[in-house]
Parts: C-alpha cells; sequence; structure tokens
C-alpha cells in the first residue's frame, strides 16, 4: 500500500507555473494543515498529558527523528530554555547522524534500527522519561528502533507520523497521526507534514510549559535575558505587572535576574 506522503502531488507541470501560480497553490496546500490537525485534537492532549505527567514527575522530555524531522525537534527543544527559563537537558531532541546531521545530511544515518537506542542511553534514559518518535514516514529505522526499544523498557512513548497504520505508531504508547495528504512536490516532506509537525511540537511542548508553571498570565516570566529585546520585554512586564514605572522596573530586573524573581522579590517587600 502506497503511503500518503509518498503519493503523487495534486499539482502537475509544476515548471510551467508562474512565480505568482506557484506561491498561489503552496499556500493552498499549506491551508489545509491546521484543519488537518483540529480533528486530531485528542490524540494530541493524550500525548500532551502524558508529558506534563513526565515532567511533574522529573523526568525529561526527548525528541528523536531523521532529516527534517530531527531538525524540528531539535528546534523545538533548543528553544525551551530560552523562551521558558527550563534548565538545558530536560527537552532533548536527538537526530540520525549526530549534531552535524543538524546542517548536512548524513547518508543512511536513519536506516540504523539500533542507533537510536544506542544515542538515547547516552542519556541515561529511565522509566521517568518519555519519549517522542518523529517522523513523516512512520517508518523510519532510526526512530521506530527507538521507539520500540523504549517500549520494551518500560519507558513511555509517542510519536508524530504522517501516514496512518505505520509501524511507528503501533509501537507507540500515545500515537499522533497527522495525514496532511500528497505534498505539493511529490515526496516533499519537508512542506506540508513538515509544518505538521512544527504547529504539533508548538501546542506540546507550549502547553506542557505552561502546565508545569513556566508561564504566569500569558507571559514568558521565567526567559532568559539573553539580549536588550528580551531585557525590555522584561522591564515592561514588571511595569505592567506591578504599575512601577520605567526606572524601577529595570532596577528590580538587574538585582533580581529574572521577571518572574523580581516580581516575587518586590511583593514580598512590599507586604
Amino acid at each position: 500500500m502506497q503511503k500518503t506522503t509518498e503519493s503523487s502531488s495534486l499539482y502537475s507541470n509544476l515548471e510551467l507555473m508562474n512565480t505568482s501560480e506557484l506561491l498561489y497553490n503552496i499556500n493552498k496546500e499549506d491551508q489545509t494543515v491546521p484543519i488537518t490537525i483540529s480533528k486530531i485534537l485528542p490524540a494530541i492532549e493524550n500525548l500532551t498529558n502524558a508529558v506534563i505527567q513526565c515532567l511533574q514527575n522529573g523526568g525529561r522530555l526527548f525528541y528523536i527523528g531523521a532529516g527534517t524531522s530531527g531538525r524540528l525537534g531539535i528546534v523545538d527543544a533548543s528553544e525551551c530554555p530560552p523562551t521558558f527559563g527550563v534548565e538545558h537537558g530536560l527537552v532533548v531532541g536527538l537526530i540520525a547522524g549526530g549534531d552535524s546531521a543538524i546542517r548536512k545530511a548524513v547518508e543512511f544515518a536513519e536506516d540504523s534500527y539500533d542507533q537510536g537506542w544506542i544515542d538515547l542511553q547516552e542519556y541515561q534514559i529511565n522509566t521517568k522519561d518519555i519519549v517522542i518518535g518523529i517522523a513523516a514516514s512512520g517508518t523510519t529505522p532510526y526512530v521506530v528502533g527507538a521507539i520500540q526499544n523504549c517500549k520494551n523498557n518500560n519507558i513511555a512513548t509517542g510519536c508524530i507520523v504522517c501516514n496512518y497504520n505505520s509501524p511507528l505508531a503501533a509501537a507507540a504508547q500515545f500515537p499522533v497521526e497527522a495525514v496532511v495528504g500528497p505534498e505539493f512536490v511529490t515526496g516533499s516532506t519537508r512542506m506540508k507534514s513538515g509544518t505538521a509537525q512544527k504547529l504539533i511540537l508548538n501546542m506540546i511542548s507550549t502547553t506542557a510549559m505552561i502546565k508545569t508553571g513556566r508561564v504566569k498570565g500569558n507571559k514568558m516570566v521565567d526567559m532568559q535575558l539573553s539580549n536588550n529585546k528580551l531585557i525590555d520585554r522584561g522591564v515592561k512586564m514588571i511595569m505592567d505587572e506591578l504599575h512601577v514605572s520605567s526606572e524601577k522596573a529595570q532596577e528590580l530586573l538587574q538585582n533580581e535576574g529574572s521577571v518572574r524573581k523580581a516580581i516575587d522579590r518586590y511583593r514580598d517587600s512590599n507586604k
């Protein structure tokens, strides 16, 4: 049976389209992605709740994938510390072929069934953790092997795939199947499939961070103050929350080093 991710594009003779037609049709296809995701929210919720439970119990979240899927997991993992102030290592992204594969494809790296589990063991993976396999095809040996080995060792697992009835979904405890249909360029899963994976990763990690206390109101109060833009944002957060002047907010932020601590310290001193 042919995979949906490998099925022929709904569009032909792409090279004969002008730029306007290409952009219009790509955008038209992209608009179908959030509609597909809206239909699988219960599955995403099940996986997200499992992630939240693991984090609340002192575990870690791992993403594992190959190619575009692996890179998307690494992007999401790498953005959690600066955005939410969590320690590096709470959310980890692994890619077939190692860090060098982030920028340049490593030939045949995804074809090893055992390497994914070997890579996870380097992090002393254990039953407190949860591992989400990301693979548009749902058949990538590197990812399937990792998830199956996790299952065999009583480690919680989820997956994000873009085909129905895949080996990866069968192995995962909390599967998410985001079947977005044929790609605009046949088989180019960096397009709609990648977009779907990115949106779902955003949903999972953001919801998990909110539910584990990393957001107050609608603000990133634990964000790392790593550049002037973020420092300015932090000052404005303190001003809005405490109704103090810009100068006072800057002083508090400089003294405490984080928005949350600045707000808490000010309130404690004014009780």
